[in-house]
């Protein structure tokens, strides 16, 4: 009997065991198909939900100007902040979006209403760099392809339109401390709606980076405004749109040692009809070609000090094609401009980092760097000598802070105004004074409107995450 009775406690036993036993498989069955749901699930909340980054500046500036006639105009205690909400979206490894919103005002101004008739109509290259108002404007938003073989070739490719990010590029970027935008700084440098496609040449060439895009854009429209009479029509009455086309080329880029070309051409440049009625606007008067060659060496060697320094020389060239009857930048003639632009970049603590730049522009020289990130004006515009120094330290991994001085001397006039003789034109300010002098009184009216040298001294402290 008890043998019995044993061999049914055995049994019940090992049935029992059996049951957990496939009990446990079931669970575990179960859970394995729960995560497999919850991971498609966080998977898709994530592709469903746009990628946000902040970057906040608040920074005071002071700024000085010495006029031609001996006068000067400052203010030692231009503070500013300045807001940048990054976005970005991936839904697969092929497709893109990236988006910037942007708020940059001086503290307790709201200029946007100190000088209303002052508008530039169609065209909004420096929206978001010059001091406006409280309001969040677009500075980004474009779409972006990613192409792994361009006609059935090794060539990865891009296609990108939108409002591109076509300011903070190439070397220019390294004084603001920022990742270098798609232009080259020496020429570029404001924002822009249009296209881009860029081909990746090195697996088919073997060489390091080698690549080409072609970049093509719209910087003004004169589409009539809504509730006028022929809305969105072309209006007769304001300036042909400004179109830009051109490349850029790397011929060579290791990471170490990047080098980099472009060409552009830019249609139907326009300048003011008069400089003392803005509200009159704008005339067309004319074309113009520019082009640069940039070159960056990252490291200059492969261990040591040096290896985190960076040095870098640019070479840029413009040149006017007025339209017939009108005027560029003083000259009814096809004029040529030039300019250099060498720097360098040296680490001086473990988490701070020393800039020396120095640049110089011959008289008809013009770039398109109205969005530079100077308060007294474009530095790379300047028809004469400029020198810039600065000290970037980074205080934690989301905040940092910099001190930069820049130094302008111009020999000539209009190094920041538009493109015809208006704004623009390119007079020798030694000769503006000599004439003054001699007695000429339209040459001594026009002294205490010329710049001939400024400077700014900038400190600022950023959060970026």
């Amino acid at each position: 009997m008890k043998k019995m009775i044993g061999m049914s406690l055995l049994a019940a036993t090992t049935l029992a065991f059996a049951s957990t036993a496939d009990d446990i498989a079931k669970l575990e069955k179960e859970i394995a198909k729960l995560k497999k749901k919850v991971g498609k699930v966080n998977a898709q909340a994530a592709n469903d939900n746009i990628k946000w980054g902040v970057d906040f500046r608040t920074a005071i500036d002071s700024i000085n100007y010495d006029m031609a006639d001996g006068s000067t105009r400052s203010k030692n205690d231009l503070m500013s902040m300045r807001l940048w909400l990054n976005m970005a979206y991936a839904p697969d490894s092929h497709n893109v979006f990236k988006g910037q919103l942007s708020m940059n005002k001086a503290f307790g101004a709201d200029f946007s209403q100190r000088n209303p008739n002052f508008t530039f109509g169609g065209f909004d290259w420096t929206a978001n760099e010059a001091l406006t108002d409280n309001t969040l404007k677009v500075r980004q938003a474009y779409w972006l392809y990613l192409g792994d073989s361009a006609f059935g070739l090794d060539m990865p490719w891009t296609f990108s339109i939108g409002r591109r990010p076509s300011t903070n590029g190439f070397l220019a970027n390294l004084r603001d401390d920022d990742p270098a935008q798609s232009p080259l700084g020496h020429v570029i440098n404001v924002e822009f709606d249009g296209l881009s496609s860029k081909l990746d040449l090195s697996n088919i060439t073997g060489v390091p980076g080698m690549s080409i895009k072609l970049c093509m854009g719209q910087g003004s429209t004169n589409a009539a405004p809504i509730f006028s009479s022929t809305q969105y029509s072309n209006d007769i009455d304001a300036p042909t749109d400004i179109q830009l086309a051109g490349f850029i080329f790397e011929p060579y880029n290791d990471g170490q040692i990047i080098t980099k070309a472009t060409w552009y051409r830019a249609y139907e440049l326009v300048d003011l009809i008069n400089p003392l009625n803005p509200a009159l606007g704008f005339n067309s008067v004319g074309d113009m070609e520019g082009a640069a060659f940039s070159v960056l060496i990252d490291g200059i060697t492969e261990d040591g000090y040096f290896s985190d320094a960076k040095v870098f020389a640019s070479f840029a060239w413009s040149k006017t094609l007025p339209s017939v009857g009108q005027t560029m930048l003083g000259s009814p003639d096809s004029e040529t401009g030039t300019s250099w632009w060498v720097g360098t970049q040296l680490p001086v603590t473990e988490n701070g980092k020393f800039g020396i730049e120095y640049n110089h522009g011959s008289q008809y020289w013009r770039p398109f760097t109205y969005a530079e990130d100077t308060m007294i004006g474009s530095k790379l515009a300047a028809r004469g000598d400029a020198w810039e120094l600065y000290y970037t330290h980074q205080l934690t991994d989301a905040l940092s802070a910099q001190v930069r001085y820049t130094k302008i001397d111009y020999d000539y006039t209009g190094s920041n105004g538009f493109f015809g003789s208006t704004t623009g034109a390119a007079v020798k300010i030694s000769d503006l004074k000599a004439a003054a002098a001699a007695g000429d009184a339209q040459a001594a009216g026009m002294l205490p409107y010329v710049v001939e040298s400024s400077d700014d001294f900038r400190f600022y402290i950023r959060y970026r995450f």
